[in-house]
C-alpha cells in the first residue's frame, strides 16, 4: 500500500464555455501523505474549487492522473466515483449542508443509509454527536442549532463511515470568531487522535498557517506546496 493517500500527476481541467475553452487547472502535481493537514490557498478564480472537486470525486480531471488511496479515479463511472466518494471521503461545507426538517443524529446517519449499512447506525451515529460535543442536542433540528454546533452535526456525518480523507471547504467561514476557533480545534484534533488526513480550502492566512503544508493556486498553477 502507498503511503500516499492522494497522488495527482499533470492534472488539468479544461471547461467549455460556449465556443471557448477555459482552463481552471494546467497541469498540477503533488502528493499527499496520509494523516498529513494541508490547506489549498489561492485568489478567486486560481482553481481551488476545482481542484478540490477533483480531489473529493465530485468530478474528473480532463487529464492527468489521480490516486485516491490506492485507488485509479480518473477513469472511473459516475456510480463509482459516488461509491469511492461516500467510502473514502468526508466533506464539510461552509454552508453546513444539513438536512433542515432531520435531527441531528438523522444528518450524521444519513451516508450509511447511502453506504447500505443495516445495523448500528442510530448507535454509531450517537457516538459521532457525542464525540464532537453535542450529545445533549442530538434530536434537535438545525434550525434549533447554532452555526457552530451544525458545523459539529456537519464534521460527525463527515467522519461517519471512516473516510481516509476529510475534506473542508472554508469550514469556519459562516462563523463568528469564536465558534470559528472551536471548529479549528475539533478538526486538528481529530486528525491527532485519529489519524484523519485533512484538506483545508481556505483565503484565511490564519487558517493555513495552523495546517502542516500549504499548497498556493494561481492560475491553474501550482505555485508552492
Amino acid at each position: 500500500m502507498s503511503e500516499w493517500v492522494i497522488e495527482a500527476q499533470d492534472i488539468e481541467k479544461t471547461y467549455q464555455m460556449g465556443e471557448v475553452e477555459v482552463s481552471a487547472l494546467c497541469g498540477v502535481s503533488f502528493q499527499i501523505a496520509a494523516g498529513e493537514v494541508v490547506s489549498i490557498m489561492g485568489p478567486s478564480g486560481s482553481g481551488k474549487s476545482t481542484l478540490m472537486n477533483i480531489l473529493g470525486c465530485l468530478d474528473r480531471p480532463t487529464k492527468g492522473t489521480y490516486m485516491l488511496d490506492g485507488e485509479s479515479v480518473e477513469a472511473m463511472t459516475d456510480d463509482e466515483l459516488a461509491s469511492i466518494r461516500n467510502r473514502k471521503v468526508g466533506f464539510v461545507f461552509q454552508s453546513f449542508n444539513l438536512l433542515s426538517r432531520s435531527t441531528a443524529l438523522m444528518n450524521v446517519e444519513l451516508p450509511m443509509r447511502y453506504a447500505g449499512v443495516k445495523s448500528g447506525r442510530e448507535e454509531k451515529a450517537r457516538e459521532a454527536l457525542i464525540r464532537v460535543g453535542l450529545g445533549e442536542r442530538m434530536n434537535h433540528r438545525p434550525t434549533e442549532l447554532s452555526g457552530g454546533q451544525q458545523q459539529r452535526v456537519a464534521i460527525a456525518r463527515a467522519l461517519i463511515n471512516d473516510p481516509a480523507i476529510l475534506m473542508a471547504d472554508e469550514p469556519t467561514g459562516n462563523l463568528d470568531s469564536k465558534s470559528g476557533k472551536e471548529i479549528m480545534n475539533l478538526i486538528l484534533n481529530l486528525n491527532k487522535e485519529r489519524g484523519t488526513t485533512i484538506i483545508i480550502v481556505t483565503h484565511d492566512p490564519n487558517i493555513a498557517s495552523q495546517t502542516g503544508r500549504v499548497l498556493r493556486l494561481r492560475d491553474g498553477l501550482l505555485e508552492s506546496g
